[in-house]
């Protein structure tokens, strides 16, 4: 009877360790696939003048519209230029733009999370002046900003800053609400510590794991965001190559040069899905709460 428990206890123990070693595979395949993904979009963008096969701004009449070939990997468009080079080099704009997004409302999210968060009177405001933020669609208020202020990619930062900021403040404050009222943070008042030094070493490094994942996410928002409007005509203004600019020139030839918005379209794809897997997989790693509910 005891050796039949035991043995019911190691194989247990097996299982509870063979289910463990499949989840942290899991993830990390995620995480690295995902992360994999987004590094080849930022070396395409880095090492863009290197990888260029042609002048993404040289106009060719006499070879406009080639299909791909050895010479124009990915064909020509209207304008006889080369798409892949336009590609590579339109890959600057999507992280950089991604990339300045990300940071700007990431800082000013986080300002305004914790000071929602860890001051009761301000929460109400702030927050909702945020809700009032958010009501309006990302791509529309953003739409809306650059009519007022000009379409340039500084501008499309810009606006997509003020549109993803609400999202960033609400996930921070979200977190500071959970966190000010910890043991620690308590006994941190009552031995006299000013708000700033407890914000700064107790409260913000809780919102670094959620606001990393969230990171992930507005930078995929970004780049679709900012391909919308440069289709439009409200973002990156030819003929600087965006990947949004690529395939607005290309909705005209559709039928007879779908290399124009076929892969541009690709690129867009494998960015958005990298940054939405490398997400997935840092929220999951990152979330003790994920592994209840496996």
């Amino acid at each position: 009877m005891q050796n039949g428990e035991a043995n019911v206890s190691a194989t247990a123990q097996t299982s509870k360790r063979v289910s463990l070693l499949n989840r942290l595979y899991g993830l990390n395949g995620r995480i690295l696939f995902g992360g994999a993904l987004v590094l080849f979009i930022v070396i395409l963008a880095i090492a863009a003048p290197l990888l260029a096969t042609h002048d993404p701004l040289r106009v060719r009449m006499s070879d406009r519209l080639l299909p791909p070939s050895f010479d124009n990997w990915l064909g020509t468009d209207n304008n006889g230029r080369d798409v892949y080079s336009r590609i590579v080099y339109g890959a600057r704009i999507s992280v950089l733009v991604g990339s300045a997004v990300v940071i700007l409302s990431t800082f000013f999210g986080t300002l305004i999370g914790l000071i929602a968060g860890y001051y009761r009177r301000m929460d109400g405001p702030m927050m909702r002046f945020m809700d009032a933020v958010m009501t309006f669609p990302s791509i529309l208020l953003a739409i809306a900003i650059i009519a007022a202020l000009g379409a340039s990619a500084q501008n499309v930062i810009i606006a997509l800053t003020v549109s993803f900021v609400p999202h960033t403040a609400r996930v921070v404050r979200g977190k500071v609400l959970s966190v000010r009222e910890e043991t620690y943070v308590e006994s941190a008042r009552a031995i006299g510590l000013g708000d700033t030094r407890i914000i700064l070493r107790y409260i913000l490094p809780n919102t670094l794991a959620p606001l990393m994942v969230q990171a992930t996410f507005i930078l995929a928002l970004a780049i679709i965001a900012e391909a919308g409007l440069s289709y439009i005509g409200a973002g990156t203004p030819p003929p600087t190559p965006s990947w949004g600019n690529i395939l607005a020139d290309g909705r005209a030839f559709l039928n007879n040069a779908w290399w124009m918005t076929t892969f541009p379209g690709i690129f867009i794809m494998i960015s958005v899905l990298g940054l939405n897997i490398l997400g997935d997989g840092l929220r999951d790693l990152l979330d003790p709460r994920m592994e209840n509910n496996r």
